[in-house]
């Protein structure tokens, strides 16, 4: 009972530190930095462009629709970014990633936050019937992209001691039926950003990965995507922007968005994977799937 309490206070004495000790968001520490935000001309990519011009940032959107770009371009100007500018890339292309981060350096001069959102490939919701071409283009656009870019954009990051902010998903922790391709490369990202995380501290490097872990949100594209097919409530769009500014910004190693629903899902992963799996089945809709 004795040794029960020491470890309580102990538990409480930790969780009093973390929180008083750690340091307070402000929307001063991203006026004037230099943000590049891909998959930007909508969605999620769209708001957190939002956000950060909303707090004085330089920020460049890019995508490959030109139209939206523009207009994406001329509401963080009306917010009040310090500059906004675009850059048309596709994703399909791994030389895209290589060139965009020429752009970043010939026209915001370095990198301070480098947010990877971008989706492409195979988005369809369905049984996956072998199809690898899908698996191919998934793979390229949701993962090799975001690491050639990554590695294209490293320079610039070590010379500011910035930020690399990972747009994922629950269903890069959590077996996704019927979105199997996606799934695949969601965890590729999480292997593949949390070994580089660890290997930039072990040699000192002063870049930060954070990794944005979202699960149901109002985008478009997942609304008509999974709509009616599952059971979840889509979270705003806009709130979860601002999560993941706010937790890239202050160089947390995860933000986890909506919080409340996702942590018990990720927490019965590790403790109960059978009762997990038997509640996800539970929440498809599979007679409007197939």
């Amino acid at each position: 009972m004795a040794a029960l309490r020491i470890l309580v206070s102990l538990l409480v004495g930790l969780c009093a530190y973390y929180f008083y000790t750690r340091e307070t968001f402000s929307e001063e520490m991203v006026r004037g930095k230099r943000v590049l935000v891909t998959g930007s001309s909508m969605g999620i990519g769209e708001q957190i462009a939002y956000e950060f011009a909303r707090m004085g940032a330089h920020v460049m959107v890019t995508a490959r629709s030109e139209k939206r770009l523009q207009e994406v371009v001329q509401k963080c100007l009306s917010l009040g970014s310090a500059s906004a500018r675009y850059v048309l890339a596709d994703m399909h292309n791994l030389t895209a990633a290589q060139k965009l981060a020429e752009e970043a350096r010939s026209q915001l001069g370095g990198l301070d936050y480098l947010v990877l959102n971008h989706a492409g490939g195979d988005v369809r919701f369905g049984p996956f019937e072998g199809d690898m071409e899908s698996v191919t283009s998934s793979m390229t656009v949701n993962f090799l992209s975001y690491a050639q870019l990554t590695v294209a954009a490293m320079d610039m990051l070590r010379e500011s001691q910035g930020g690399i902010v990972v747009v994922s998903s629950l269903s890069g922790r959590i077996p996704s039926p019927f979105s199997v391709p996606y799934a695949a490369t969601k965890f590729a990202l999480e292997g593949f950003y949390s070994s580089l995380r660890a290997e930039l501290h072990l040699r000192k490097i002063p870049v930060d990965v954070t990794v944005a872990v979202l699960g149901y949100i109002n985008t478009d594209t997942a609304l008509k995507v999974v709509g009616g097919k599952i059971t979840m409530q889509a979270s705003p769009k806009e709130t979860c922007a601002q999560e993941i500014v706010k937790g890239g910004v202050m160089r947390r190693r995860e933000v986890v968005y909506p919080y409340w629903p996702l942590k018990p899902i990720l927490l019965l992963k590790d403790w109960v994977p059978e009762l997990l799996e038997w509640l996800l089945r539970r929440s498809y809709l599979v007679e409007n799937i197939l």
